[in-house]
């Protein structure tokens, strides 16, 4: 096996890399190369040069940032991904299964019992991919106000405090087209999901949210719900099981969204610069190593 390895130095988790993974990889006769990121970009240069090479695995070492810029290389490639979670919160590898510990995610790429999960992305016009979900409003302003040093040292729990400064954004109306049917929305928060995963165990925005069935997932809070969106926040930080009644869905394969008036806009934890973004699923785009049992 030969496996390219692609780490982001300013990951969240600050621990020895290098040795546990060439520990594990030598004892197993593994072929193996590195490089490390320094700018945005580079990830998906390297998995893009990773396949090109000829690699059977390419790992990648970071938060869910990182996850996506490397699906954008391997995306339609054939090529798998293996998720060695190293950022604050890594939502995909929690939604997938896929061990925390360094040393067991290692451990995953030589089970010769593992699965390769087939896991849709988001296309998004003039802007790439996306693995997770695309948040408007709220969600946003979390992302913004979530600084490098609170995620450092709080983890996911620095979005609930973030949450808490974000309330007082007000309200946009939501043109949402979910398969050419446009609907109309008044609400504070708009999120295109390709994920569920709220990063924390089993929680999940809603239950059938699948980054694996070919369809993408519009949700809305309406400024009526605020007090829905601080209870959610209060639910995820505790490992309560969240109370999403409140929350509107639709679910289709080519969405777009413009907020009136115009709202901040986060890409997978990345603000964009734009009003209004059109969005298609890919499906089963990215191949991703998963413990047995999970698809």
């Amino acid at each position: 096996m030969r496996v390219y390895v692609i780490i982001n130095p300013g990951a969240g988790q600050n621990r020895p890399i290098l040795a546990p993974i060439n520990d594990l990889f030598v004892a197993k006769d593994v072929e193996w190369a590195v490089d490390v990121t320094n700018k945005a970009g580079d990830a998906r240069r390297f998995a893009e040069h990773a396949v090109g090479e000829g690699y059977d695995v390419v790992a990648v070492y970071g938060g869910d940032g990182m996850v996506m810029e490397v699906a954008s290389g391997l995306q339609g490639s054939g090529v798998p991904m293996a998720i060695l979670p190293g950022g604050t919160a890594n939502v995909m590898s929690v939604d997938l299964g896929i061990p925390s510990d360094l040393e067991e995610a290692v451990a995953l790429i030589l089970d010769e019992s593992h699965e390769i999960a087939s896991v849709d992305i988001g296309q998004v016009a003039d802007h790439g991919y996306f693995v997770l979900r695309i948040g408007f409003g709220i969600e946003a302003e979390m992302v913004k106000g979530a600084d490098r040093e609170a995620k450092d040292w709080l983890g996911a729990v620095a979005y609930a405090f973030a949450a808490q400064k974000a309330l007082s954004v007000p309200p946009s109306l939501y043109r949402i087209t979910v398969d050419g049917e446009t609907i109309e929305r008044e609400g504070v928060t708009c999120l295109i999901c390709n994920s569920g995963s709220v990063g924390q165990g089993t929680l999940r925005l809603a239950p059938d949210i699948s980054v694996t069935d070919g369809i993408l997932d519009v949700v809305v809070l309406q400024k009526a719900q605020l007090t829905t969106l601080g209870q959610l926040a209060y639910e995820v930080v505790t490992g309560q099981e969240p109370s999403n009644e409140a929350l509107a869905h639709w679910r289709g394969r080519e969405i777009s969204v413009e907020a009136l008036p115009p709202q901040s806009i986060q890409l997978d934890g990345e603000v964009l610069d734009a009003r209004k973004l059109s969005v298609s699923v890919v499906p089963g785009a990215l191949r991703v190593i998963v413990p047995a049992g999970r698809i």
